[in-house]
């Protein structure tokens, strides 16, 4: 893998282990970063585990540490899953861990490294997401990064008994 670094925001990229696993779930089930996903159910070792074993060492996803350059201190995390190699495309999400890394920039930061990866390493022809219409931080920064709103679903998903609008969004690869 390339190196996937960006010397301003002062992170840098590798790919995930089972050793991250403990922070990986220290941080999923926090409220913080819980409360920006769909999928909100409690994450567990033997989960991500799982998800390690089923997914990423299967090649259907791709999960990636975001690190500060000046210690290698994780931050966070970013992902693609459900890569569809028939049609060249996957769905990207992320999420900064760290509290103390957050309102900084790095999402931006981050989603344009990895949609770098995604087109250079990856060969996808398109990254899509879904984000909550009421992130608007996150929807802005995903469009500093590149990705373009595609649709509005209304009433999409019901978190808590409440139904949430979701940003449909996708960057395509600018070579092809």
């Amino acid at each position: 893998m390339k190196e996937y670094r960006d010397h301003e925001a002062g992170i840098y990229l590798r790919r995930m282990t089972y050793d991250d696993t403990d922070l990986i779930i220290s941080w999923r089930n926090s409220d913080a970063v819980r409360k920006n996903f769909i999928y909100r159910a409690e994450f567990t070792r033997q989960g991500h585990e799982n998800w390690i074993r089923t997914m990423i060492e299967t090649g259907k996803a791709v999960q990636m540490m975001i690190c500060e350059t000046e210690d290698d201190t994780p931050v966070g995390s970013v992902y693609i899953r459900d890569i569809d190699r028939q049609n060249n495309k996957a769905e990207y999400g992320i999420f900064i861990g760290e509290e103390r890394a957050r309102g900084r920039g790095l999402g931006t930061a981050v989603a344009k490294l990895m949609l770098r990866y995604c087109f250079e390493e990856e060969a996808l022809h398109r990254v899509y997401l879904r984000a909550f219409a009421f992130n608007r931080q996150a929807v802005r920064s995903y469009e500093k990064a590149g990705f373009v709103q595609e649709g509005l679903l209304r009433g999409d998903v019901c978190i808590d008994g409440t139904y949430e609008d979701i940003v449909w969004m996708a960057a395509i690869c600018p070579e092809q």
